[in-house]
């Protein structure tokens, strides 16, 4: 199982009780106001922005019961039930699953869509269905390509925040993320602490460890030097797709660990006894399988997202935009209730990286509990580790 949801257990099919059913995204335009438009923290200016966003459930008559749900690094804003007009690149792909998180966000599940109004937005600078470098650009009439400024999770929450009130939703019940989900759920808590009532961090931290900046570097050095590339003007032609192949393959590594690794494939050959000993063809069964996390990806994304999405990633922590360096201080800002919960074998957003956060909470007197679940799979355990997570968020959102 991959970050952005690439191997969903598929628990109940779209007619099943616990399922949230047949789903249809919405899509709003904000920022539409010319005299108003969205400012950037890079500076950049957008006079409007499409938002791609799915709803469960029903908001109350007095508009407390919404919960936010942040999606990780190529995810989208289809996060549970089945969809019922897949379209583009992504028709094959949702044909076949439910939405990332369709285990955790239901009737009846952990994420109670007959008690909570639940909402998933796809981020700003994506490729799935909200404004982003693929989209055209009004004032030249073709896609923005490398022109579309560069966007931060500060744009994505002050986003998703717009849209909320547009909602009607003054203040969230609970926003809830893993990964960069995480990096969004902290900055909305941080930006807005009047306006979120509590707040579930899954393997994410207030930023991202030194080792995953090098592997987003490498993985946007491999798409930026694909001889289709051309400056990320290559639309209506070749996409880099061999770059943005590399990418996830690398990527792909990061969300696992050395033990799941080995459990899954460790050094067995593919469909063979011995080997070939050929330096081009797959061998191994662990290179069939990132070979194939590959190819399905290219099909239905976007490499110029992937660029704005992990930068903006890179670009965050918290500490030194809230608090001059000091996690404490960026903690002291918080009033939300917070969950953490960071497993063993994470090593993308280790358990330390974790425990410095909380500890910084602890110090700032922020109402806060934190939870290490022993796990062999990596990063990927947030999404796998399917019972000791709905436990968690069951108990918690019970308060």
């Amino acid at each position: 199982m991959s970050v952005d949801g690439d191997e969903v257990k598929i628990l109940h099919g779209p007619d099943h009780p616990l399922s949230v059913g047949w789903t249809k995204s919405q899509k709003m335009t904000l920022f539409e106001d010319s005299a108003q438009p969205l400012i950037l923290e890079s500076g950049g200016i957008l006079g409007t922005v499409e938002v791609e966003y799915e709803t469960y459930g029903r908001l109350n008559d007095l508009a407390s019961n919404a919960v936010l749900v942040c999606h990780a690094l190529t995810g989208d804003a289809h996060a549970a039930g089945w969809d019922q007009e897949p379209a583009g690149a992504l028709r094959e792909f949702r044909k076949k699953k439910p939405g990332w998180w369709d285990s955790m966000i239901g009737p009846g599940k952990a994420i109670d869509t007959k008690r909570f109004f639940v909402v998933c937005v796809n981020v700003l600078g994506s490729c799935y269905g909200s404004t982003g470098p693929g989209s055209l650009n009004s004032e030249t009439g073709r896609p923005w390509g490398l022109s579309f400024p560069v966007v931060t999770v500060g744009d994505w929450a002050r986003v998703q925040m717009e849209l909320l009130t547009r909602l009607g939703v003054s203040k969230l019940c609970s926003v809830i993320g893993g990964s960069m989900g995480g990096q969004i759920g902290l900055e909305l808590a941080l930006a807005y602490p009047e306006r979120v009532g509590s707040m579930i961090i899954l393997s994410a931290g207030h930023r991202v460890t030194n080792q995953g900046l090098a592997f987003n570097a490498v993985g946007r050095h491999a798409i930026i030097h694909d001889h289709n590339f051309k400056s990320g003007d290559y639309y209506g032609g070749p996409s880099p797709l061999m770059g943005l192949a590399a990418a996830r393959m690398m990527a792909q590594i990061t969300y696992l660990s050395e033990e799941s690794l080995g459990h899954k494939f460790g050094r067995r050959l593919r469909g063979k006894e011995s080997p070939d000993f050929t330096l081009t063809e797959i061998e191994f069964e662990m290179e069939s399988y990132l070979s194939h996390q590959a190819e399905s990806f290219v099909r239905r994304y976007d490499a110029n997202s992937y660029l704005y999405m992990t930068r903006a990633m890179d670009y965050y922590d918290a500490a030194e935009k809230w608090g001059q360096g000091d996690l404490t201080k960026t903690a002291a800002r918080l009033k939300a209730r917070t969950m953490v919960v960071s497993f063993t074998s994470d090593w993308l957003f280790p358990p330390e990286l974790c425990r410095e956060l909380v500890s910084a909470m602890c110090r700032a007197g922020c109402p806060v509990s934190y939870v290490n679940i022993p796990s062999r799979y990596g990063h990927d355990a947030f999404l796998v580790e399917t019972e000791a997570v709905r436990r968690l968020i069951t108990i918690f959102l019970k308060d």
